[in-house]
């Protein structure tokens, strides 16, 4: 495992039959976790602003690289990357650390991981923080279905799907073209092309927004992608399908204190109906695009250890 500068030093951990590369800080605080999730594609790295701020604050913070990622495992498996193992991995991992419960922070995946962990495990969880993706409604028919019929077969989550092992072999090849071009700040919101945002894009189709990383930063990324490769990131989205029928008999109902933070320039629109199935949501908008607790880590960070403090409080 290399050395990320400045960030804790990682830990692997077994849990759930697998390897998890576990970053922490604020150790000392024994009985106050939080758990930050990434999203795709990027890293444990992506948390760097926030892990010093929360441990400060008092906080046990657990960073995970989860399955697929950096020096975690990366099974061959596409059906290893479903809700049930993703959730099911982080459960694992506050039985590791002797915790009954944890406060969940996810972006972009790693929401819809926090999602899932408390839709699977409610026990597990005592608040949620979760920012660009809204709570997903689970739909009548499958989601790439529905997504197919409404946004086509060039959109990227149907293409992971209908087209296996196309776009991997495209990203794998200009891994650092790619994430440079799309790890971007304030992007508009008016989206690409159809086929673009995953395919095109790591060409260099003229990037919008300025760098979100500088060069050190972007390799810690590009190093991990170069590793991994990108088919088992992309497997959690070949996955969506089988998530649907997973959560068929699950209560929808999300009933923890939560906390909802979008940018206002994201390409994911605000959920409309997400009190009625997260009652207890609180919701903030700041003024960025979709790599929110990146683009803006001070504003976040206020954000987050305010409402934390809120919570505690009542």
């Amino acid at each position: 495992m290399s050395r990320i500068p400045d960030f804790p030093t990682p830990t692997l951990i077994s849990v759930n039959g697998i390897e998890l590369e576990v970053f922490e800080a604020g150790q000392q605080n024994t009985g106050n976790p939080v758990v930050l999730c990434h999203g795709w594609p990027e890293h444990a790295f992506s948390w760097r602003h926030q892990i010093p701020a929360l441990a400060a604050a008092g906080y046990h913070v657990i960073v995970p690289n989860q399955r697929g990622y950096g020096n975690s495992s990366c099974p061959t498996e596409v059906t290893s990357y479903d809700i049930e193992q993703l959730t099911g991995d982080l459960a694992a991992l506050l039985d590791h650390y002797g915790y009954q419960d944890a406060t969940f922070i996810g972006h972009d995946w790693g929401a819809m991981v926090v999602w899932g962990i408390a839709l699977l495990h409610p026990s597990r969880v005592n608040k949620i923080i979760n920012l660009a993706l809204p709570y997903q409604a689970r739909t009548e028919k499958p989601w790439i279905e529905i997504m197919e019929e409404l946004l086509g077969s060039d959109y990227y989550f149907v293409h992971f799907n209908r087209q296996p092992g196309v776009a991997d072999a495209v990203l794998d090849k200009n891994a650092s073209q790619f994430l440079r071009n799309l790890l971007r700040k304030d992007v508009p919101p008016t989206p690409p092309e159809p086929g673009m945002v995953m395919i095109n894009l790591a060409r260099a189709v003229s990037p919008l927004g300025a760098p979100l990383l500088n060069d050190s930063e972007l390799a810690v990324f590009v190093s991990a992608f170069e590793k991994t490769g990108f088919t088992s990131s992309i497997n959690w989205y070949r996955n969506l399908d089988r998530n649907w029928h997973i959560l068929a008999d699950v209560d929808p109902v999300i009933q923890k204190p939560t906390l909802m933070i979008y940018g206002d320039h994201d390409l994911i629109p605000r959920s409309p109906d997400i009190k009625d199935f997260v009652p207890n949501v609180d919701e903030v908008n700041l003024n960025c695009g979709h790599w929110i607790q990146q683009e803006r880590p001070e504003e976040t960070n206020q954000v987050i250890l305010n409402w934390l403090e809120q919570q505690s409080a009542t």
